[in-house]
């Protein structure tokens, strides 16, 4: 609407030359008008929103762990494990874990509960696509996803609006977040009390590629371009503003270090400054 006033407002007064200067403040004035449209949503947050959030994650959860067949004891672990990061307790820890449960049972309505999920979020694919990520990693927490979970993972992801290519890059990266952490917290612990930084594995710099999105070969101008685009992405204050609960908020911070960390060792293995 900005751009049409603008654009007519512009013409009306200074012909072909205000037209486009109209248009170009009309512009601005629509991105403003968003932006504060969509902040103003996160200052008033809907509890209601929030809580179809918390719930179809472990609703969902749940319903991926028993593609697997019968839920192991792993699988149970790592759930508990995702309600200490997101700090849950009380009310909302047994809540989350009746969700779970439900989510295990053969009759679990995963369209209906996934649809309802959508409207929550008003379709904002950042949340959609951060949802998405904490089941593939809670997929592999407990090792690889068997076949059985990934068609299930797939489900999830065509009912969310992402196509099978799209999980298969999200699965990569969950694969190569996965290995990166283990590496990293290995390579920390060897080299506690040594003056020197050992050099990264190639492995491990493929990971960190794989976690920006981009391949070995590309320039270092398109590494940072592909840097800045995953930190915007995944940045904990956009997702704030987009309504994301904040008992995800750890999650939001650590998936954020974890880019970060990863454009480092890139840097680092190109003496990029």
């Amino acid at each position: 609407m900005g751009k049409l006033i603008g654009f007519l407002l512009g013409f009306w007064l200074l012909h072909l030359p205000g037209a486009l200067l109209g248009l170009w403040i009309g512009h601005l004035y629509d991105q403003v008008a968003r932006r504060q449209q969509s902040f103003g949503w996160r200052r008033q947050p809907d509890v209601q929103q929030q809580a179809v959030f918390l719930h179809t994650t472990f609703a969902v959860m749940g319903h991926v762990a028993k593609g697997a067949g019968r839920v192991s004891e792993q699988q149970i672990r790592a759930a508990s494990w995702f309600m200490d990061r997101m700090g849950l307790t009380g009310q909302m820890r047994t809540e989350a874990q009746d969700s779970f449960r439900q989510g295990k049972l053969a009759d679990f309505p995963l369209e209906e509960t996934l649809s309802s999920f959508r409207h929550a979020c008003r379709g904002q694919q950042d949340l959609l696509r951060v949802f998405l990520e904490v089941q593939l990693q809670a997929a592999f927490a407990d090792g690889q996803p068997t076949t059985e979970q990934r068609q299930r993972l797939l489900e999830v992801a065509e009912l969310l609006g992402f196509s099978r290519w799209e999980l298969e890059q999200f699965l990569a990266m969950a694969q190569a977040e996965f290995n990166f952490s283990s590496a990293r917290q290995s390579r920390s612990q060897h080299q506690q009390g040594r003056a020197y930084q050992a050099p990264p594995r190639r492995d491990q710099l493929a990971d960190a590629y794989t976690i920006l999105g981009v391949a070995a070969e590309v320039s270092d101008a398109e590494v940072k371009k592909a840097y800045r685009k995953q930190m915007s992405k995944h940045h904990p204050d956009k997702l704030a503003a987009r309504g994301l609960p904040p008992e995800m908020m750890n999650m939001a911070k650590e998936k954020a270090q974890e880019i970060q960390q990863a454009w480092e060792l890139i840097k680092q293995a190109r003496g990029m400054r």
